[in-house]
């Protein structure tokens, strides 16, 4: 065997028994907590520990005979992720110090000095996702889908979306220089980074169509909705177009309060945990686009909160749905804080759509397939976008 990996799982080994000999002293007392205050919020508690004797072994043994520095705040922080990925869910994970600040910044849109640009992994290699309107990255001329092939002249070969965003990032003023591939050209870009705070919603009128764009559901989502729709309203706006295609989610309850834009006192959606207890949420607010000719767009990055509100508007009929197949993400996670400012984001429940369907892995299908080409972006065109205005517009 590589001595290599036979050390790594040795090291691997010993930090899962640090993390587990700290967590049977110092969680004792929150796990009684937690037996006590659980069962008021429907929360699943258990409260036994691990067997780490064995691990003790190994980590006495590594202490003895690694021929190196062992640092064991690293191991802890290590052992934390990997026992939480251990789980084998995606969507229940550990977020350090560092990392729980960068998502919390994401989830609220307060992002710091960047250019604009949502990132992801497609086919091995950074990719941006889409372009935030009126920003460097938009600006500059990049796109959604241009793989990106380096920042500042280092290549990306398998870089993740982390990496690249941190790499992307920086002092507002300072430029960063990105080359991309699209289609089959190479094109490089040097943008000037700027502080980016992106709101959930915005909007434009087209004639006497209305486009609201929902980028993710946070804590100011509803009332933003709110106030986007009064506003179009006022400028003679009589159809609407909710663009939610890459909407990943956030808050599960923004979902009523803009389902409620639509529906009155109906159910939205009904949230179930492993212990059988259900919780089913009721639309919210004043229904300020009741009877108005609707049409929502998503595509495969729509995901969770976005569904739940595409589920609900599409089961009563009140809208119609345009696109691609949405992501599939059936399920509600919970954030909990952590010593140290860490954070655990926690699969503890199921959303079920009002006709009792829960949707995970496989996604909600458009009334109205369309799909979304690179040759459509280069050229100024998105068909999508366009069915939907076509959709509202016909009598």
């Amino acid at each position: 065997m590589d001595k290599k990996v036979e050390l790594s799982r040795v090291y691997l080994a010993a930090v899962v028994l640090v993390v587990l000999l700290i967590g049977f002293v110092a969680g004792t007392r929150s796990n009684q907590l937690a037996a006590l205050v659980g069962p008021v919020f429907g929360a699943k508690v258990e409260t036994g520990t691990l067997d780490d004797e064995s691990l003790q072994a190994v980590y006495q043994e590594l202490k003895k005979h690694y021929n190196g520095k062992v640092d064991s705040n690293k191991l802890i922080e290590g052992a934390k992720s990997g026992m939480v990925a251990a789980l084998g869910d995606p969507y229940t994970v550990y977020f350090n110090k560092t990392e729980a600040e960068e998502f919390n910044k994401e989830l609220s849109g307060d992002i710091g000095g960047g250019i604009g640009a949502e990132v992801g992994v497609r086919n091995g290699q950074p990719t941006i996702l889409r372009t935030l309107p009126d920003n460097p990255a938009e600006k500059a001329g990049l796109h959604a889908n241009d793989t990106i092939l380096a920042i500042n002249d280092e290549p990306t070969d398998g870089w993740d979306a982390d990496k690249t965003v941190h790499a992307i990032r920086g002092e507002p003023g300072t430029t960063v220089k990105v080359a991309v591939r699209r289609d089959n050209e190479t094109k490089e870009f040097t943008i000037t980074r700027e502080v980016i705070n992106n709101p959930s919603v915005s909007s434009e009128l087209k004639g006497d169509v209305g486009i609201m764009t929902i980028n993710r559901f946070d804590q100011e989502t509803v009332s933003l909705v709110r106030k986007t729709v009064s506003d179009l309203k006022s400028r003679g706006m009589k159809k609407i177009v909710v663009d939610m295609r890459g909407n990943g989610g956030g808050y599960l309850d923004a979902a009523p309060g803009v389902a409620g834009l639509w529906l009155h006192d109906r159910l939205v959606v009904s949230v179930k945990a492993t212990n059988g207890s259900e919780q089913r949420l009721i639309s919210e607010g004043d229904s300020l686009l009741q009877g108005v000719k609707t049409a929502i767009v998503v595509n495969g990055g729509s995901a969770s909160a976005t569904e739940i509100v595409t589920a609900a508007l599409k089961h009563y009929k009140v809208a119609t749905i345009v696109g691609e197949k949405t992501y599939g993400k059936g399920s509600v996670q919970e954030l909990i804080p952590l010593s140290g400012n860490s954070l655990l984001k926690v699969t503890i429940k199921r959303w079920y759509t009002p006709s009792g369907d829960n949707i995970n892995k496989k996604g909600i299908k458009p009334d109205v397939s369309v799909g979304l080409k690179q040759a459509d972006l280069d050229a100024g065109h998105d068909p999508q976008l366009e069915k939907a205005i076509q959709i509202v517009s016909t009598p």
